[in-house]
Parts: C-alpha cells; sequence; structure tokens
C-alpha cells in the first residue's frame, strides 16, 4: 500500500491495522483523505502525520493513543479542512496552544482529548465550521454564542460532558443551517430562551439533558417543525407541558422529559405528534387520566410514565393505538382497576411493567401477551389463579407477581422450552406441593417462592435446572446488550466516507434513542433476597446472579441431597419451614454459595464440617432448629457471630466457649501469679483495643462525612443528583405512608 505513491484516499477504518503500517504513511506525499478510525492504534500520535501536506481529512478517532500531541506539528497543513483526534480511553492530551490553522476547518472533533480551560484560542479565528465537537473533555466557560455567530452555516455542534456552566444564551439573529445541538451533562442553569423556538427553527435534534435548566418549555418551541429529537431530561423544568410543543413538533419521534419536576395533566385530548416513537415521561409529578391524545401516535415503540401520579383505568384503547409498542411502563402510580384484555394486541410488546399501582381483580384467562419478554405486575392487590397461558409462553423471560394476593397452585402446564429465567411469586396465597414441572425450567436463575403457604417437600428435581449447577451466564452463552463501543461506532459510522451534514445526521439521529433502548433493558429491575436484604439487579449484573427462596412456607421433610448440586447457585433461603433431618454433607459442593439460611426448622444433628470448603460463604443461618455438637471455626465460619446459631440449646458454638471460658476461674488453687498477671495484660489489652475501635470509627465517620460535603460542594452535577436522591426518597416514603398505613 505505502508504495502506491500518487494514492490520495485511504479509508481503513475498523480493522485491525497496526503501527507498522502507519510509520510507511511518510511515502505518500498526494495523500488527501486518511481515514484510519476505530482500530486497535496505541503509543503516542505517529509523526509521519506531519509529512503529510496534501491532507484535507485526516481521521485518527477511536484508537488508543496517548502521550501528549501539539496541533502546532500541523501548521505545514494548508489544505485540512477535517479533523477528527477523540480517543477511547481519555489517553490523549491535545495540546491546542500556539496553533492557528492555515486553512479554514469544517470537521473538527476533538473528543475525550483532555482538553481543559476554555475554549480553544483558534475557534476565535473560524468561520466557516460545520461540524464541532469538543465533548468529553474539562472544558469551562459560558455557552459559545459567538461561535454561533461567527460559523453561521454550523450545523452539528456537540458540547457534551463538560464543565460549562451559566445560561443558555443565543444569538440575536436567526441561526438557518444548526440542525445538531448537544450541550447535555454540564452545569447550564436558568430558564431556556423565550425565543429558542425561532432562533433554533432549523433543529433537528436537541439534547439539554443533565443540566440545571429550570421552568417551563418556553412556548416559542413548538415553532421548531423539523425537531425530530428532544430530550430535556434530568433537569429541573417544572410547571405544565407546553401545548405547543404537542401541537407544533409534530416531526418529534423522541420525546424525553424524565427526572424533572413537571406536573399537570398528562397529556391533553389533542396532540399533533404523529411519528413520535420513543416517549419518556418517568419521574415527574404528572396527574389526572391517560386521556386519548396519544391515539394518533400510532407509531410509538417505547411508552414509559411510570413513577408519576397518573389515576384511573388502564384505557382499553392502549391496546389498539400502536402495532409497534415494544416497551410499556407505567409502575409506581395510582391505576386502578384490572389489566386490560386489549393488551393482547400488542402483538411486538416486549417489556410491561405496570408493578405498584392499585390494580385489583383477577387476570383474565384470555390474556395471551405472547409476545412479551418482562412482565412485571408486582404490589398490587391482583387476585385468582395464575392464568397457566403465562407459563406456556416461550418468550417470556421475567415474570414478577410478587405482592398480591394471587391463590390456588402454580399451573402444571410449563413449556419444555421456556426462557424463563426469573420467577418472582413471593408474598401471595399460594398453596399446595411446589410442582416438580419448575424444574424443566433449565435457564431459570432466580426462583422466589417465598411467604406462601406450599406444602410438601422440596422437590429434588432441583437438582437439573441447568442454570444452577452450571451459572446462567454458561447457559445465556455470554447474551449481553449493546455495548458503549457500538454505539460510539453508530455516532461516527459515516464519517469516512461521506462527510455531508445530512449523512452524518442521519446516523445520529437514533443515537440517543439507542441509548435509551438499552437503557430501559438495564431498567428491568429484578429484586432478590440476598445476605439478609433485598438487592436490585439490574443490565449485566442479572446474568451474574443465581437464587432459590422457599422461605416462609409449609415445607416438610428432609432437604435432598441433591440440593448440594446447584453449585453455581449464590443464595439458598429455605428458613421459616417445617424441615426436618440433619444437614446434607452434600452442600459442601455449593462452591459459590455466597448466602445460606436454614432457619427456624426442626433440623437435627451436627452442623457438616465439610461447609469450611464453602470459601464465599458470608451469611450462614441456622438458628432455631434442634442442632447439637461443636460448630465449624475455620474458614468462614470463624467469621461468624452468635446470631447465626442462637436458638439450639445443644450446640456448642466455637466462639460462645472462648468468649466465657475466660471468665472461668481455674479448678485448682496453684494458680501462679505470673499466670494471674497475664490474664489481667490480656484484659487491659482488650480495653485499649476497644477504645482504639470507638476512636478509629468515630475519625473515620467523620472524615467520610467531610470528605461527602466537600464533593457535594465543588460538584454541582452531584449535588444535584444527591438532593434529587434524597427528595425521591421524601416521596417514596410519604406515598407508602399514604397507601399502607394511613389508608388503613
Amino acid at each position: 500500500i505505502c508504495e502506491l505513491k500518487n494514492l490520495f484516499e485511504m479509508n481503513l477504518e475498523r480493522n485491525f491495522i497496526g503501527s507498522p503500517l502507519i510509520t510507511c504513511l511518510k511515502n505518500l506525499t498526494r495523500l488527501k483523505i486518511l481515514d484510519i478510525s476505530s482500530n486497535q492504534l496505541n503509543g503516542s500520535l505517529p509523526s509521519v502525520i506531519s509529512n503529510l501536506t496534501s491532507l484535507e481529512y485526516l481521521d485518527l478517532s477511536h484508537n488508543n493513543f496517548e502521550g501528549m500531541f501539539p496541533l502546532s506539528s500541523l501548521a505545514n497543513h494548508s489544505k485540512l479542512e477535517g479533523l477528527l483526534l477523540s480517543t477511547r480511553n481519555n489517553t490523549l492530551h491535545v495540546k491546542t496552544e500556539n496553533w492557528l490553522p492555515t486553512s479554514q476547518l469544517i470537521v473538527l472533533g476533538l473528543t475525550k482529548c483532555n482538553l481543559n480551560g476554555s475554549y480553544p484560542d483558534f475557534l476565535l479565528h473560524q468561520y466557516h465550521l460545520k461540524y464541532l465537537d469538543l465533548s468529553h473533555n474539562k472544558l469551562v466557560g459560558n455557552f459559545p454564542t459567538w461561535l454561533l455567530r461567527n460559523n453561521p452555516k454550523l450545523e452539528v455542534l456537540l458540547l457534551k460532558n463538560n464543565s460549562f456552566s451559566g445560561i443558555l444564551q443565543l444569538p440575536k439573529a436567526k441561526h438557518d443551517f444548526l440542525h445538531h445541538l448537544d450541550i447535555s451533562c454540564n452545569n447550564f442553569r436558568g430558564k431556556l430562551p423565550h425565543n429558542m423556538g425561532v432562533i433554533l427553527q432549523k433543529l433537528m435534534y436537541m439534547d439539554i439533558s443533565k443540566n440545571c435548566f429550570e421552568g417551563n418549555i418556553p412556548y416559542s418551541a413548538g415553532e421548531m417543525k423539523e425537531l425530530s429529537l428532544l430530550d430535556l431530561s434530568r433537569n429541573y423544568f417544572s410547571g405544565g407541558l407546553s401545548q405547543s410543543v404537542v401541537t407544533g413538533c409534530f416531526s418529534l419521534e423522541l420525546l424525553d422529559l424524565s427526572n424533572n419536576n413537571f406536573e399537570g395533566q398528562f397529556f391533553s385530548e389533542y396532540m399533533n405528534l404523529t411519528r413520535l416513537r420513543h416517549l419518556y415521561f418517568e419521574n415527574n409529578n404528572f396527574s389526572g387520566k391517560i386521556k386519548d391524545g396519544l391515539l394518533s401516535s400510532t407509531s410509538l415503540q417505547v411508552l414509559d410514565i411510570s413513577n408519576n401520579m397518573l389515576s384511573g383505568h388502564i384505557p382499553h384503547w392502549m391496546g389498539n393505538f400502536s402495532s409497534e409498542l415494544e416497551i410499556l411502563s407505567m409502575s409506581k402510580n395510582h391505576l386502578e382497576g384490572n389489566v386490560p384484555v386489549q393488551l393482547n394486541n400488542l402483538e411486538r410488546l416486549r417489556i410491561l411493567d405496570i408493578s405498584e399501582n392499585r390494580l385489583s381483580g383477577p387476570i383474565a384467562s384470555s390474556l395471551n401477551l405472547s409476545s412479551v419478554e418482562h412482565l412485571s405486575l408486582q404490589k398490587n392487590a391482583l387476585n385468582g389463579l395464575i392464568p397457566g397461558e403465562l407459563f406456556r409462553s416461550c418468550k417470556l423471560v421475567t415474570l414478577n407477581l410478587r405482592d398480591n394476593t394471587f391463590s390456588g397452585r402454580i399451573p402444571h402446564q410449563i413449556n419444555e422450552h421456556s426462557n424463563l429465567r426469573f420467577l418472582l411469586l413471593g408474598g401471595n396465597h399460594l398453596q399446595g406441593p411446589i410442582p416438580d414441572q419448575l424444574c424443566q425450567l433449565q435457564k431459570l436463575a432466580m426462583m422466589d417462592l417465598s411467604r406462601n403457604k406450599f406444602s410438601g417437600s422440596i422437590p429434588p428435581c432441583f437438582a437439573n435446572v441447568l442454570s444452577w449447577r452450571v451459572g446462567s451466564d454458561d447457559v445465556l452463552n455470554g447474551s449481553k446488550l449493546n455495548s458503549p463501543e457500538l454505539d460510539e461506532e453508530i455516532e461516527f459510522g459515516s464519517l469516512g466516507n461521506n462527510r455531508s451534514s445530512n449523512t452524518m445526521f442521519g446516523m445520529w439521529r437514533w443515537l440517543s434513542a439507542l441509548e435509551k433502548r438499552a437503557a430501559i433493558d438495564e431498567r428491568v429491575e429484578i429484586e432478590f433476597a440476598m445476605k439478609n436484604r433485598y438487592e436490585i439487579y439490574n443490565g449485566s449484573n442479572v446474568n451474574r446472579v443465581t437464587g432459590l427462596d422457599l422461605s416462609c412456607n409449609q415445607l416438610t421433610g428432609e432437604i435432598p441431597s441433591d440440593i448440594g448440586q446447584l453449585q453455581a447457585i449464590l443464595a439458598l433461603n429455605l428458613s421459616n419451614n417445617s424441615l426436618s433431618g440433619s444437614i446434607p454433607e452434600s452442600f459442601s459442593n455449593l462452591k459459590m454459595i455466597e448466602s445460606l439460611d436454614i432457619s427456624y426448622n426442626k433440623l437435627t444433628g451436627q452442623i457438616p464440617p465439610q461447609l469450611t470448603a464453602l470459601n464465599f460463604l458470608s451469611i450462614f443461618n441456622v438458628s432455631y432448629n434442634n442442632l447439637s455438637g461443636r460448630t465449624p471455626d475455620k474458614g468462614q465460619f470463624a467469621t461468624f457471630d452468635e446470631s447465626s446459631y442462637r436458638g439450639n440449646p445443644s450446640l456448642c458454638a466455637w466462639l460462645i466457649q472462648q468468649k466465657y471460658s475466660r471468665t472461668l476461674k481455674p479448678t485448682t488453687t496453684q494458680a501462679s501469679g505470673a499466670e494471674e498477671e497475664e490474664e489481667e495484660e490480656d484484659d487491659d489489652e482488650s480495653a485499649i483495643d476497644m477504645v482504639t475501635l470507638y476512636s478509629s470509627f468515630g475519625a473515620s465517620y467523620v472524615t467520610v462525612i467531610l470528605v461527602l460535603i466537600a464533593i457535594l460542594w465543588i460538584n454541582s452535577y452531584w449535588r444535584r443528583l444527591w438532593f434529587y436522591s434524597i427528595d425521591r426518597c421524601i416521596n417514596t416514603w410519604y406515598y407508602w405512608l399514604s397507601k399502607y398505613v394511613l389508608c388503613r
């Protein structure tokens, strides 16, 4: 390749080229376009770049370059119009001092280049920019109004994830070319300009999320007729939703108002968002009933209105208004009534979350959510039998019916090819024996049948569940969600071949939508009791957690020794039953277990000493049984206190014996004075140790508090998140008290 001296364009993006190829590029003196982005290049930027003085477009982005790179080394590149130097890992330090491009830049990308301070000085002398990306740096200052004035043809401005602050000031004149603006993850504050929609009429993509904006959405926003994506999430906006937005911005495909303080009616009866595909309104204060304004959005794919104060019944028309709907989340509201059968019509629905509402009545047997992968109906007042159709689905991954009042038995008609991984039925009134058919669920990772009325014995066939024997990751073949690298490839995928703004925007317009889609998948939260408390797992963490919870039932008989074959299980809770017999020695094969609770049963015999081989065991509870003998004192068992063994009168715990042995007086009267003196010294040392412990604990506590205060004082973004979390906790407690305490 390097012998092709007349070569003027080289595109090697997304390959696995290394440094040897780069060093020989010095011979290609006529090269005009060089794109070696998205490879595995590392080390310092090659000095040979300074020899390629004919370059017009240079893309070295998304590699692993490191070290210092002064832009002054490009001083002889008089034809350079496009420069992209962004890195993957913030390892490149670009110096902008003493560099004034001899040509007018059109495309400039310096993402993750460790720029700090104010804007680079050379930008003051640029007048033909069409694309500028300074994202993921450490830049400070106000919004660059001067940049829009100096570059009237600027089409894309990306300032994401810096430390910019101040209010958003726009030029007085209308900007006819800017169609992509991303200033998210900064510290901008104040209200949006009242004439924003007039100045930026051509905007197609606007992301100002994760800032400190407040107030209402300007009425002029309705003038942005071409706006396709609007993301205002994670700010302090308040008031009602402007009618001009839902009627004037008819090109909107993604609208994100989540994590703000919006209030009032959820949607009016008239909307003109016919192209809307993604709608995120979660974590606000919208109230009232769900009106049929959404009926015009027939292409809606994602609807998330969770954690608001919506009331009334779930409208039946929601099953008909969009055949493309894939994600429907209405959790944490005040919705009443039953689950409408019309949801059967949503043939592409993957996620249905109506948890933590006031739904009641039985689930209709005709409800056939054949396409749903994650179904969450927990913490309602649903009753009756669990429809067998749910267990016959081959696509269902999560079935969460916790904390309702379902009764009867678990259906026996279970699909042998089921993909069910999370079966959460705890906190109901289910009864009868645990069906052996559950053992057919080979991908089952977490099963919670606690706090019911199940009787009979524990099925030995649980040992056949593949995920509990070899691990959930192995069964799923390591399937993962979209990776950040994939998003980066989508973001910059078109720059190498076609630098036109329309093509670039065509690739970017759905970037946030893809990120939101991945975020929705990660927000499929699985709550499971681990280590004596409920933990919430989502995203990739879910693939690593396995557990079985049969606590608080009426199970009898012995614990099957086959349970010891569940070598990949992390949590096993059999407490609060009437199990008898001894603890199986096969439990020593539970190599990965972290939490084992078999308290409040009728177990007898000794604690098998083989259990000391459980190196990851951090919670062990056998209290209130009829165990006898000596407790193990090696490995992890040396860390367990008396609470793990109490309620077993015949059990001789080594730590209890050790604790009281020193208080017993010797049986002989020939104890030497030296021995008595040694015991007194030990007691003194013990007292000193306790004083030191208390002092160090107090000092550490004060230090942590001071560090936390300092961080919140310095970083306004974290301070905002802190107070937002406190406010959300207060609202959650108030809602819980009003729903479960005051209403009774």
